[in-house]
């Protein structure tokens, strides 16, 4: 007997229905005009009754409606933002304070706002291209705000420390401008002179040199306040000036910053130029002395052909008393008054004392035959009555070299 499979008839067709959108779907715009209303209805108690909040949720309203209805109105809504803006910047709060409580409430309120709707995707799309946009203005004008505001406060700033350095430069009227400016004044300051070298841009006719020469000074004045502390003072040019760290206790919280080496390395790496600056240190009220005697060793060491870098008075004492007048300096210079005539003998004698007492490192630099500057040191000795072989006279010529070549400056 066949037996056979039974047959499995196919099961009833049946027709998914495709799902309808909500009837109260929100039509376009719905979403950030429900968010305004949302905004404007504050909770009775709480954070945002007042305070940063409450702040927040105006502008966001006044800034709901300047993007619905833009016209002659949206500047006005707008400025009204910026000057809130501007007002928590002189409050001192804080710029990503401001911004989080602005993303915060939006996201919060739009969350809020899109449940309550029961919005589909293409309602969801658009409402968050609408929150984007709401986001960009308040957040672009708020940075705007704070940036303005933090250029004014830093114009104030070096008006009054320029104010407050010039007083103490001169001595006059320091305690005065010092409770006015709000700028603490220092028992003790290290005052240095600096000199600030051309940029090689500012030698390239192809540039813009004065551009070149204010964005050098810009840089270096810009790593002032990192290096140097808060509280010091500068008067600058483009060519140099004067600049005052305060000398602090120890355990003062800036005690550690001062002018050293490091530090002016530092500030010409800023500057991309190599600075060369002189510092004394001593009392407030004897600024206007050290002040004179930094510039005088500035110009001494500039004088002098010293490399770049920083010199105290330690390192051109001699030098710097050899720049007093005098008797004895007149008779050091004297000394080689014999050489006058024949400047290739003072060449040579700069160039042996320099090269450390070396015959052939001295014919190297002055690109001569070693017998030639033997020929030369012998002349020396005979005009100017020295004797080169022996540390006295060696010791005199040095003296005597730096006497006559500061009486040439």
């Amino acid at each position: 007997m066949t037996s056979s499979a039974p047959v499995l008839s196919p099961p009833p067709s049946r027709t998914v229905a495709s799902p309808e959108p909500p009837t109260d779907a929100a039509p376009p715009g719905l979403l950030a005009t429900k968010l305004a209303e949302h905004l404007r209805a504050r909770p009775k108690s709480g954070p945002d009754t007042a305070g940063l909040t409450a702040g927040v949720r105006d502008c966001l309203v006044l800034t709901l409606r300047a993007l619905s209805d833009p016209g002659p109105r949206e500047a006005a809504q707008l400025a009204e933002l910026v000057g809130r803006a501007a007002e928590w910047a002189r409050e001192g709060i804080d710029l990503d304070t401001v911004l989080r409580t602005y993303h915060e409430t939006v996201r919060r309120g739009f969350e809020q706002v899109a449940a309550e709707q029961r919005c589909g995707p293409a309602e969801l799309l658009a409402g968050t291209e609408e929150m984007l946009r709401l986001l960009e203005t308040v957040t672009v004008a708020t940075s705007s705000a704070y940036l303005d505001e933090h250029r004014l406060a830093a114009r104030h700033h070096q008006t009054a420390a320029q104010t407050l350095v010039t007083a103490l430069l001169s001595g006059h009227g320091r305690e005065a401008l010092a409770r006015r400016t709000g700028i603490t004044v220092a028992g003790t300051y290290q005052v240095v002179a600096l000199a600030i070298p051309p940029h090689p841009g500012e030698r390239d006719p192809r540039l813009n040199t004065e551009g070149v020469a204010r964005r050098k000074l810009r840089r270096l004045q810009s790593a002032l306040a990192p290096v140097l502390g808060s509280r010091a003072l500068s008067l600058l040019s483009v060519d140099g000036g004067t600049i005052l760290v305060p000398v602090e206790d120890p355990t003062a919280l800036n005690g550690g910053l001062a002018m050293t080496a490091d530090t002016l390395d530092v500030l010409s790496a800023a500057a991309s130029v190599p600075l060369t600056a002189t510092v004394v240190t001593g009392a407030t009220e004897d600024i206007p002395e050290l002040a004179e005697q930094a510039r005088e060793l500035l110009e001494l060491v500039r004088a002098l052909g010293r490399s770049p870098g920083l010199y105290r008075m330690v390192d051109v004492a001699v030098e710097y008393q050899m720049t007093r007048p005098g008797p004895a300096r007149e008779h050091l210079a004297a000394v080689l008054d014999p050489l006058t005539p024949h400047p290739e003998l003072v060449e040579t004698l700069r160039a042996f004392l320099r090269s450390g007492l070396d015959r052939r490192a001295t014919a190297g630099q002055l690109h001569i035959h070693p017998n030639s500057v033997s020929h030369r040191l012998r002349r020396i000795e005979r005009l100017a009555g020295l004797n080169l072989s022996h540390p006295d006279s060696i010791s005199r010529a040095s003296l005597a070299l730096l006497a006559f070549e500061l009486a040439e400056v």
